[in-house]
């Protein structure tokens, strides 16, 4: 194991089928973010025809995220307990009915119902990915395995305007979701099929097993929840994840709602700007997962790089809060891109604080309980959002609490975490 560690081998000599579990895991995302989007697509259309006020839509986002907020820490166990095969599929699968069940939806109640489902299901996917990296990938390069990974919801959020506009405008909104559902029948026997525990797979060679085994042991026993409560580094991710998702939140579900107000899209014409986003969104959550593990390499501390990468995103977040006031779509589309990109390569960071600092058995309960508290964040922001739209009129005020949410985010989290060390967590 050792001669893994003291001179550099190829990649090809140690082997690479981790990376295959990456290429699933972001096929996964680009579905579950198609699945997740569709709702913010389709508001100008969905709202029309049902008569919905803008604290209607509120009240279905806030009943999606309030199901995620439990499902991601109940599912946070679960994979824990289960591990990442069949903790993702059972999550996956519970999402695809949801999903599916949209199509069936015809009054405000049968949406939320929906949306409640698909949200139990989607609570478990990131819970699942973190566990899935942990399990395959050393500490050195789990923040770039994430931020691809995590870049899976960037082609979801790509595709969606792409596909969706599309098959409505042929078909209906109610094939929409029929269509789309389609793609998760053909990944969840893939996952089920391909994925096994890096110790217990035919394609790992024992270099890449080596590899992935290079950092110190962890005790195998599991870690309660009620333990994690009582360390700061659970509060340290747990809070930077509250302050930044709901960021994430409104982008997804709000975005089409601003490009057809502020500058008179439709589902015919938001398409591209979208795609433009979203692309910009790709690259800084690859960028900000190289980022950090390039630092590493380079003999940065796991502390000195993870947070300089984050710095250096929540500056480029900033501009965001003139987004409403600009005048052209396209510098509007730049602020907003460049924005999402902060937030990818930002959270793409903080997804790896906690398999940075606590033993894998903990890491999917961390990441589950800094899930629901992001959540409920995202609840608290569909509300204001409501609010705002419908008592303000205008973006404004929301895209100020954009700007300056990474940078209170870091600051909470070096606070909390100035070493950035592993946990020793006592009986």
């Amino acid at each position: 194991m050792s001669g893994v560690n003291d001179v550099p081998q190829p990649a090809a000599a140690i082997g690479r089928y981790r990376w295959v579990v990456v290429a699933l895991l972001f096929a996964a995302m680009a579905i579950n973010y198609v699945d997740r989007q569709m709702i913010g697509v389709l508001k100008p259309t969905l709202s029309k025809e049902m008569g919905w006020s803008e604290t209607d839509y509120a009240n279905i986002i806030f009943w999606f995220q309030a199901s995620y907020a439990i499902a991601y820490i109940v599912f946070g166990n679960i994979v824990d307990r289960l591990g990442a095969r069949f903790g993702f599929a059972l999550a996956f699968t519970i999402w695809t009915i949801g999903h599916f069940a949209h199509a069936a939806a015809r009054d405000l109640m049968g949406f939320i119902l929906a949306r409640a489902v698909l949200g139990v299901g989607e609570g478990g996917g990131f819970p699942g990915g973190i566990k899935a990296v942990a399990e395959w990938f050393p500490k050195k390069e789990r923040a770039f395995a994430t931020g691809i990974f995590n870049a899976g919801t960037n082609i979801g959020a790509i595709a969606t305007p792409l596909i969706v506009p599309a098959v409505t405008l042929a078909w209906g909104w109610e094939m929409a979701f029929i269509v789309t559902g389609l793609f998760s029948l053909i990944w969840l026997p893939l996952w089920l099929i391909l994925y096994r525990h890096p110790s217990k797979h035919p394609k790992v060679t024992q270099a890449e097993l080596a590899y992935i085994s290079s950092d110190p042991p962890d005790p195998g026993h599991r870690i309660g929840w009620f333990r994690l409560l009582r360390v700061r580094e659970t509060w340290a991710y747990a809070l930077g994840k509250f302050l930044i998702d709901p960021i994430w939140w409104m982008f997804l579900f709000w975005l089409p709602d601003f490009l057809a107000k502020r500058h008179g899209l439709d589902l015919k014409t938001f398409g591209i700007p979208l795609v433009a986003i979203y692309l910009l969104s790709d690259v800084g959550s690859v960028a900000g997962g190289w980022l950090s593990s390039r630092l590493m390499h380079r003999g940065y501390s796991v502390n000195r790089a993870r947070k300089l990468a984050m710095l250096i995103c929540a500056l480029f977040a900033l501009p965001v809060a003139f987004a409403a006031n600009a005048d052209t779509l396209w510098v509007a589309v730049l602020i907003i891109g460049l924005a999402t990109a902060a937030h990818q390569g930002f959270s793409a960071n903080l997804y790896t604080l906690p398999s940075d600092v606590f033993p894998r058995a903990a890491v999917g309960s961390v990441v589950g309980i800094g899930g629901m508290l992001g959540a409920i964040g995202g609840m608290a922001m569909a509300k204001y959002a409501g609010w705002v739209l419908d008592k303000v009129g205008t973006y404004t005020p929301i895209f100020i609490v954009a700007a300056t949410a990474y940078l209170l985010a870091l600051l909470v989290v070096h606070l909390l975490t100035p070493r950035m060390a592993p946990v020793e967590i006592r009986e």
